[in-house]
């Protein structure tokens, strides 16, 4: 089965055809430059964007994969979550190439793509607990098979990664934040300043799992308002500091499911899986505490289309078929 995949949830433009699952080509086109001046994704350049990018590189993907259109059996496109405006462009897109060969369709859930990332290139057993974490999202998983996921919990207000994009934009980065504060960090001492970490403790409430990063964010404005960062290193600390303490909220809430459900397992996705000190003190958690700790390659962590072929193929293998009325949704619940 040779599948053609489009994600266009937020601002990367992404095409890919996998063969059998196996991911035969990944192109992305970031618009960092377009939103850069904003200091954020501004919808409608996105979505112009998508329609400027859409055609050249899906034929960027056919040619890197050395196939056509003639030999695609399938086309999935992301359904959801995500701006509206950015999704009709791949989910339309994909449609009138699964009528135009009258080949199977299907829209995928974005937060699914994440979810199965890790498992693109690594033999990850189930059942896993699945921490989703980027821009838009941070919400942990049970995944119990293909298609079978419990939400354990999520955000209450910021996403991880919208932290990390605000924080920036208070210290005068620019945009993407991640990145940045990512780099900046490394000379910096992750124990200069202690800020609050945010623990949701009412299992009543179904909140035992979830996040919260305002305080966080609202908490280095406030240092700021007092300490101004009048050197290299202060904002390295600064930097460093801030990112460590979301680090620890996301992976205590993370092994605290792990123990909840006897699950050796963790994978990590989405596009705060890049993050250098995420991943170094997952894996050495991971070490320390028996359990599995899968991070996937960088170039699966931001929003791609491999993983929602990846998550297309496993469904298409079921023989889940959608009508080519299926609509776009900006939230779309796993």
């Amino acid at each position: 089965m040779r599948i053609l995949a489009i994600e266009s949830s937020c601002d990367d433009t992404s095409t890919a055809v996998l063969d059998h699952g196996i991911v035969r080509a990944n192109v992305v086109l970031s618009q960092d430059e377009v939103h850069r001046p904003y200091g954020g994704v501004v919808p409608e350049l996105a979505s112009r964007s998508h329609m400027r990018a859409i055609l050249p590189l899906i034929d960027a993907a056919l040619e890197r994969a050395n196939t056509t259109l003639e030999e695609i059996d399938a086309v999935v496109a992301t359904q959801g979550p995500g701006l509206v405006g950015s999704l009709l462009v791949g989910l339309n897109t994909a449609k009138a190439i699964a009528f135009a060969r009258s080949v199977p369709f299907l829209g995928i859930n974005h937060l699914e793509g994440h979810l199965l990332s890790p498992l693109i290139e690594t033999s990850l057993p189930f059942p896993y607990v699945g921490l989703v974490v980027s821009g838009g999202h941070t919400s942990l998983y049970l995944a119990q098979d293909y298609g079978r996921y419990t939400h354990l919990g999520s955000t209450r207000d910021d996403a991880a990664g919208e932290a990390f994009d605000k924080v920036a934009k208070l210290m005068g980065l620019g945009f993407p934040g991640g990145k940045l504060i990512d780099d900046l960090a490394r000379k910096g001492n992750p124990r200069a300043i202690t800020f609050p970490r945010a623990r949701l403790k009412n299992p009543g409430n179904g909140g035992r799992f979830d996040f919260s990063f305002s305080g966080i964010k609202t908490a280095v404005a406030l240092w700021l308002e007092e300490h101004p960062l009048d050197s290299d290193s202060a904002r390295a600390d600064l930097a460093a500091s801030f990112q460590e303490a979301v680090v620890d909220m996301l992976l205590e809430t993370s092994f605290a499911a792990l123990e909840v459900f006897d699950c050796p397992r963790l994978a990590i996705a989405g596009g705060v899986s890049a993050n250098s000190r995420l991943r170094a003190r997952a894996t050495a958690l991971g070490r320390e505490r028996n359990v599995e700790v899968v991070i996937p390659p960088f170039g699966y962590c931001t929003d791609n289309a491999a993983m929602i072929g990846y998550a297309g193929w496993q469904r298409l293998l079921r023989g889940e078929r959608h009508d080519l009325d299926v609509n776009a949704f900006a939230d779309l619940p796993l």
